[in-house]
Formats: structure tokens, C-alpha cells, sequence
């Protein structure tokens, strides 16, 4: 029979724990399980920020002090980020599955800011998430049905300039330094 925590206390293991690179990079948010591992193996150590808090975790042997942040020791240079590739999963994940013109989340399609006919390429920087009405609005020309419009010809404005999606610890370091600051300022 385990034994349950105090009333209205959460249990240790579900709290979780940032991970930094060696140079101090925070890398994500692991479970507390991960982080006792890597402490235990000797892969991380603990950090101590002044206002980190600290969780105290027994076994039968080892008495364990994990701290809310902690630092890998080693870095692995092999492991790099590839930029995915522009497919239309990536694309709608990159646009938050929302239409780049006006906001809409259902019937998305992706639309070629340069239409392919005028050169345009399938590329990051090139190619948004856009509702079926906002595609066809876009490539309707009045004058010609073969030829496709680009967006400022349909008066059609982009809300957000597409680009290629960003290292997910990258993301993760401005999330986490950002959240930082607004505790900071409370």
C-alpha cells in the first residue's frame, strides 16, 4: 500500500524540473522521474538560482535533494535541429491551424503567397495556411480565370509573415526567460 501525501499537498513526482544545456541554455521541462535519473547517473546537476526550489526524495539507499532547475554536464555536438519539411502538417502546425487572412479554423488549406504560376516556390518564407474561401477569393481573377492573383492584387493581408519554425529549445528559452521576467515584475 503506497503511502498518500498530506491532504492538499501534491506529490513530488508530479512536479517538474528545467533542464539547461552545459552553457546555461534551458533546454525543456522534463518529469521529476527524468531529472532523478540524470541526477542519479551523474548527466546533470543541480542549480541553485537562490529562489529554486528544492524537493527532498528518499529510496531504501540514496537520499536525493532535486532541485526545480537543473544543468546537464555534458553536451552531445551531434545532436542538431533539422528545419522540418514544408508539408501541409508542418505548415498548419507552424500557423496554429488558423488562416493566415482572416482568422478562420475550419476547411484550411495552404496557399502559396506567389502563386506557383508566377514563380512562386514551396518554401517556408512562401507558403501560409489559409481557408478554403480566402484561397479561392485570392485566386479568383476577374479578368482571366487561369491566372492567379497575389495577395495586396485580392486585397488580402498576411496577420502574421511566414517563416520558417524555430529550434524547439529556442522556443522553450524564450518561453521560459519571458515567464521569468513577469515573475520578476510581480
Amino acid at each position: 500500500m503506497q503511502a498518500q501525501p498530506p491532504f492538499g499537498q501534491p506529490h513530488i513526482l508530479q512536479n517538474s524540473v528545467v533542464v539547461f544545456s552545459k552553457n546555461y541554455l534551458p533546454l525543456a521541462r522534463i518529469n521529476i522521474k527524468r531529472a532523478i535519473v540524470l541526477l542519479v547517473t551523474g548527466q546533470a546537476e543541480s542549480l541553485n538560482f537562490g529562489t529554486t526550489k528544492q524537493w527532498e526524495v528518499r529510496s531504501p539507499s540514496i537520499v536525493l535533494q532535486v532541485s526545480e532547475h537543473i544543468r546537464l554536464r555534458v553536451g552531445n555536438p551531434e545532436r542538431h535541429w533539422k528545419v522540418p519539411p514544408v508539408n501541409r502538417r508542418e505548415v498548419l502546425r507552424r500557423d496554429n491551424h488558423t488562416c493566415q487572412y482572416c482568422g478562420s479554423t475550419k476547411h484550411l488549406t495552404l496557399d502559396h503567397v506567389i502563386p506557383r504560376s508566377k514563380g512562386g516556390q514551396h518554401t517556408w518564407d512562401k507558403v501560409v495556411t489559409a481557408c478554403e474561401k480566402c484561397n479561392s477569393t485570392k485566386s479568383e481573377c476577374p479578368a482571366d480565370r487561369l491566372r492567379q492573383r497575389l495577395s495586396h492584387e485580392a486585397g488580402m493581408v498576411l496577420t502574421t509573415k511566414p517563416k520558417a519554425p524555430i529550434h524547439p529549445a529556442v522556443a522553450f528559452a524564450e518561453q521560459f526567460w519571458s515567464a521569468q521576467r513577469l515573475t520578476e515584475a510581480e
